[in-house]
């Protein structure tokens, strides 16, 4: 049966223009697209104006719930940590990103349509092309991993994926085939082969803003390391990092130098000047507020018991979190305590200075040179060829510690075997008795559609390595949640005690979990699509279990 979708799409809305003013921008001009000037001018529109980021991280295993006793909280957040669909309203909803994403597809879509029109005959006008098929395949590409089930080989062909729009719209509102999500991972494929060889710095003024050569190939790491396709994750890392990979990653020895003050360091973080830095993008957000020094939204947070029994102030192979050039932030009160890195800035542009009005804004690297390491890290990993990952992992450790040590297979298989799994209750004897969610390590169980070796072995081993140092990388940036969705991670929602730590768990993201795929746009749904399935795996007295469970949360939340 064809499942169609109905897009809600409003005037598209201003980019930007300038890293030198954050917040200047591009006018709307829908003017005729007639010459190289307007139409590159036009394509900075490509970008979405609202993030992912919000979700993302508070669907993770990155946060915890400190109970009622905080108030900083709202409907939205909470509908968000519960893996809710969610109903509420917000910069950060699936809603507006859901949008956002669409209009900057159609945007890349005019800017296509014009270039062909015009014969794409010019270095200036192939480059542009480039850039609008870049900006396409990568809107697609974020939807489809937030509102869809990861990719998987064997179930692509079926499973829900979402409208690819490659034909210019003149009218809204229209039908679209939903699709699956193979056809989906085809259509970005299709794109990106055909960007790449046009791709060039020609026409930016502001490169990183825009899909730059570095930044078009850094994005096809991404994409073809969640597609499977080794290989080819591999190249495109080799091409965007080069022959010296550590003079283009972040300098975290220098950003241990600056005055400990979360401007500076929020504005450092999204420098054009960064060569780690290859994609910049703008978005009306909470962002800056809620992973900063901030009270916003902190009853969900990554507290000190996730910090210390997962990520940053775990212990690790390298030690602990004294081991890092610029070590964690940590924050506590009374009804409110979390650990931060000083990552994305709380920017404010003003619609009426004089009565202080305005939105809340932020920029944040949507593609790093750091992310681009470790995914070929994993890439190499998944072909086995340890001594290459090794290289890559090393890097990566030595350039954000301050630890000499040389990691090989025999210390990492050592080191990772002699931690439990996170959530397994273990006797005496060694032997697994049972679950509990409030039990935290640095290691999870691993359930990819993919094949990977046992657990305990050399590449289970490493990829629990390169999984940790992408979680920790990636902290704050929302890119976790990919991860837990890619390699089947179980995890719960915990509740906190009074001390901060675990207390009971609430609900259990399983592997077949359909609330790993975000529930698409209310009134998307209105429009007569068939919505993200939910439950539709469970027993009847699973559901009832479930219905119970959630009845249970319901009545938590709205206290």
């Amino acid at each position: 049966m064809k499942k169609y979708i109905g897009l809600s799409i409003i005037a598209l809305s201003m980019g930007l223009a300038s890293c030198n003013d954050y917040l200047d921008k591009l006018p709307d001009n829908r003017a005729a697209l007639n010459t190289e000037e307007k139409i590159i001018k036009f394509i900075g529109s490509a970008y979405p104006d609202n993030d992912y980021i919000m979700v993302t991280e508070m669907l993770s295993d990155n946060v915890d719930d400190r109970g009622p006793v905080s108030t900083y909280s709202d409907r939205f957040v909470e509908q968000v940590y519960a893996w809710q669909d969610v109903t509420e309203s917000n910069n950060e909803s699936p809603q507006n990103y859901w949008d956002a994403s669409y209009q900057a597809i159609i945007t890349a879509n005019q800017a296509i349509a014009a270039i062909d029109e015009m014969g794409a005959n010019t270095t200036k006008l192939r480059q542009a092309k480039a850039e609008a098929l870049l900006c396409r395949a990568y809107n697609h590409f974020m939807l489809a991993n937030v509102f869809c089930k990861h990719y998987n080989e064997a179930t692509a062909g079926t499973d829900l994926g979402i409208p690819y729009m490659t034909a210019l719209e003149e009218q809204l509102n229209l039908h679209h085939e939903r699709g699956t999500v193979a056809e989906v991972y085809e259509n970005i494929d299709k794109d990106i082969q055909e960007a790449l060889p046009m791709i060039g710095d020609d026409i930016f003024s502001v490169p990183k803003f825009h899909f730059n050569q570095r930044a078009a190939y850094g994005f096809a790491t991404r994409f073809y390391l969640f597609y499977g396709k080794w290989e080819k994750a591999i190249q495109y890392a080799n091409q965007c990092l080069g022959g010296n990979p550590q003079t283009m990653l972040r300098d975290w020895s220098t950003v241990a130098t600056l005055t400990r003050d979360f401007d500076v360091h929020s504005n450092h973080f999204i420098s054009t000047s960064l060569n780690c830095n290859l994609l910049l993008m703008t978005a009306y957000s909470n962002l800056g507020l809620v992973f900063g020094p901030y009270t916003t939204w902190k009853r969900f947070a990554h507290g000190p018991s996730v910090a210390a029994t997962e990520t940053c102030n775990a212990n690790n192979i390298w030690g602990g979190p004294t081991a890092f050039y610029d070590q964690p932030k940590n924050y506590s009160g009374s009804n409110r305590a979390y650990v931060i890195w000083y990552k994305l800035p709380y920017l404010f542009e003003y619609t009426d200075p004089v009565a202080q009005v305005g939105y809340r804004r932020t920029i944040y690297p949507a593609l790093t040179t750091d992310e681009v390491l470790l995914s070929r890290a994993e890439a190499l990993i998944m072909l086995k060829r340890y001594d290459e990952a090794l290289r890559d992992l090393n890097i990566w450790m030595h350039n954000i510690t301050k630890s000499s040590l040389q990691l090989t297979v025999e210390n990492i298989k050592e080191f990772y075997n002699s931690v439990e799994y996170s959530y397994d209750v273990v006797d005496d004897n060694g032997n697994v008795t049972g679950e509990d969610g409030t039990i935290s390590t640095i290691k999870k169980h691993l359930h990819p559609a993919f094949a990977i070796d046992a657990e305990g072995s050399d590449q289970e081993c490493m990829l629990q390595c390169v999984l940790g140092f992408r979680r920790i990388e990636t902290l704050q940036l929302g890119l976790r949640w990919f991860d837990v969705k890619r390699y089947g991670i179980k995890i719960p929602r915990r509740q906190l005690n009074a001390d901060g730590n675990p207390e009971k768990v609430l609900d259990w993201l399983t592997l077949d979990d359909e609330r790993r795929a975000v529930q698409i746009p209310i009134d998307v749904v209105d429009a007569g699509i068939e919505p993200n399935p939910r439950l539709t795996t469970n027993t009847s007295s699973e559901i009832e279990a479930i219905k119970d469970n959630q009845s249970l949360i319901e009545n938590y939340y709205v206290k």
